[in-house]
């Protein structure tokens, strides 16, 4: 069957309808073509019969049809999204219940283990109380509040007494209790385990707080409350049964401690006014006006004691290099003949010390011997004034010292055994910044003055000889008679004698004119000591006991009569206040201040006897009943 070709120029004829509506129009010529071209293909089919597409009312037809189809579309797919949301939200809701199941199971689970452990825990601590109380059980949570005091004894309300008393505890002997910081939720974000387990113990001292409130003195609200405490402190009071303590180790937290004289009898008084002692705790012991903070480190036989009627053996141990460390009140040891370098601010203190054997000082008794302070301050280097005191006086101060010097430049202090507070014992040398920064070398000899006085007796028996001499009407020296004229007028020419009541000082013309005397005590001065003279010997000093004096005035005073001095006590051998006299008119008589007083009323056993006698009564039992002076 032969293809027959078209006219290739003969132009294309458009369909009348338009391409989208996605129907195929053939003329009549195009498809008979098509026709006799497949007839061998397409011989059993029939030809397609497409609607009049040309009627408008078709055209709207199909237009609604798609629009009714969209529109269906539209519902159906928004159906499927509600279904979809509803089906998530069901999911969601089932997964919420499930999860609110589990909480309440594992809240109820959890309750009842915390009841179970609630129950175990108390069971514990009322087997504990019967253990540590020794079959009495107390324990309350009281509300804390500062008192004054001293030691660890601790004020309770009266319903207090009245619960130990009903449960036998005044049976056992003293009381102690276990004081525990109670832990307030929400209080604070981060608080550590040491803050939340810190407890002390203490005794009780009486029963007059106020229903709710339990009384702390100083030393056991800064134990459990080492920082800031908070609005509302709670605190746990056990009653527990203590040990007699047999050992503790003891720490400063300061330098110096050591230096104190008789520091164990210091020691010792201050924990007669304790009952208890707890590891790492830390206690205060007072020396005058200074204050020394000790951390009890270890104890036996367990970590916290009784120091009740007990002897306890005690260990002090150095400051550790991290703790405090002051400048002021440390003592530097000296050694004879070596000269040492230091440093002293304007109105403080540095210190050193230095001791006479028995051998020097048996050298220095025979008057073979003094001891010489000398101290020499570098070129334009300030102004510094030294003081020297004998211990148990180790801090010397302005007003309260044995000897001073307070000239301007070097200072040498000669002491010798005239001098009746000198003797074997420790010293201590202070250096206290008058004017300025002031570096200085400080050292201490022994010298030798045994070729002087042999000097001094070869000079005597000299002047002896010399019998042939006259009265200089200047100066009031003796000069030979045979030089007399020539010596009187070179004196009058060149020297000057002070006119001053009480001084006949002769001085060059030159020198005369700086030459002044203070006019409260008359002694002479150079012009410009007289400033620091006026300074140190006339300014008016304070004294703690409330007086007002002059220096010379205010050292006599602090030494004998001021009620604050430090003196040692006969009994303890504690240095204490001296206080005012006696109350009782017999301790009175007996010379007793009144901490002597109080002290001697201990009582100790007879060495003789046995028998309990109060200490400021011993020698008199000792020689009423053992006839022993």
């Amino acid at each position: 069957m032969s293809k027959k070709q078209g006219n290739p120029n003969k132009k294309k004829t458009s369909s009348p309808f338009p391409q989208s509506f996605g129907f195929l129009f053939l003329n009549q010529h195009q498809h008979q073509h098509k026709h006799k071209h497949e007839a061998s293909e397409f011989r059993e089919q029939k030809p397609l019969k497409f609607p009049n597409r040309t009627n408008p009312k078709t055209l709207k037809m199909d237009y609604e049809l798609r629009r009714a189809r969209e529109k269906l579309n539209k519902e159906q797919n928004e159906r499927k999204e509600i279904a979809r949301k509803r089906l998530v939200r069901e999911r969601k809701a089932k997964e919420e219940a499930r999860k609110q199941r589990e909480a309440l199971d594992a809240e109820r689970s959890r309750r009842v283990f915390d009841a179970e452990q609630a129950q175990i825990k108390a069971d514990d601590e009322m087997q504990e109380s019967l253990l540590v109380g020794r079959g009495i059980v107390f324990c309350r949570v009281l509300e804390a509040v500062a008192c004054q005091g001293s030691g660890d004894k601790i004020k309770l309300p009266a319903s207090c007494f009245n619960e130990l008393s009903e449960g036998g505890a005044f049976d056992k002997g003293p009381l102690y209790f276990k004081l525990s910081v109670v832990h307030q939720e929400g209080k604070s974000d981060v608080v550590d385990e040491k803050e939340k387990s810190r407890s002390t113990h203490s005794g009780v001292l009486e029963f007059t707080a106020d229903e709710g409130f339990v009384g702390l003195p100083p030393h056991v609200w800064q134990n459990l409350f080492p920082g800031d405490a908070p609005a509302i402190p709670l605190i746990e009071v056990r009653y527990a049964w203590l040990p007699k303590g047999t050992y503790a180790k003891l720490q400063p937290l300061r330098v110096g401690f050591s230096d104190l004289p008789n520091h164990k009898a210091i020691l010792e008084t201050t924990l007669r006014q304790h009952a208890t002692l707890s590891e790492d705790d830390i206690f205060i012991v007072n020396y005058g006006d200074l204050v020394y903070k000790l951390k009890v480190l270890e104890l036996k036989p367990s970590s916290s004691v009784s120091v009740l009627e007990t002897d306890i053996e005690v260990d002090i141990v150095g400051p550790d290099a991290a703790v405090e460390n002051s400048h002021d009140n440390v003592l530097k040891p000296l050694t004879f003949g070596k000269s040492e370098f230091g440093m002293v601010d304007e109105g403080h203190y540095t210190y050193y010390k230095f001791s006479i054997d028995n051998a020097t000082w048996e050298t220095i008794a025979s008057g073979d011997a003094t001891v010489e302070v000398r101290i020499e301050p570098e070129t334009n280097s300030g102004d510094s004034d030294i003081y020297i005191s004998k211990h148990p006086l180790i801090f010397p101060t302005r007003h309260q010292h044995e000897w001073s010097s307070h000239d301007i430049g070097s200072k040498t202090l000669i002491l010798s055994s005239k001098d009746k507070s000198l003797e074997a014992g420790t010293y201590t040398l202070g250096v206290y910044g008058f004017k300025g920064e002031t570096k200085y070398h400080v050292s201490v000899n022994v010298q030798d003055v045994r070729n002087q006085k042999v000097g001094q007796k070869v000079a005597s028996s000299s002047s002896s000889m010399d019998v042939d001499t006259v009265e200089c009407k200047n100066c009031k020296r003796y000069i030979p008679s045979r030089s007399i004229a020539l010596h009187e007028a070179y004196c009058s020419r060149n020297n000057v004698v002070c006119q001053h009541t009480g001084c006949g000082v002769v001085l060059r013309v030159e020198e005369a004119k700086n030459h002044v005397h203070c006019q409260k005590c008359g002694q002479p001065f150079h012009q410009e000591e007289m400033e620091k003279h006026m300074k140190v010997f006339h300014e008016p000093l304070y004294c703690p006991c409330g007086i007002v004096l002059e220096k010379e005035d205010m050292v006599q005073h602090q030494a004998s009569v001021c009620p604050l001095r430090l003196v040692p006590c006969r009994f303890c051998g504690d240095m204490v206040q001296a206080g005012s006299s006696a109350i009782d008119v017999r301790d009175k008589l007996r010379g007793l201040s009144e901490h002597e007083s109080l002290c001697g009323s201990r009582t100790a056993p007879c060495d003789s006897c046995g028998r309990s006698v109060m200490l400021k009564d011993m020698d008199i039992h000792r020689v009423a009943v053992h006839q022993k002076n």
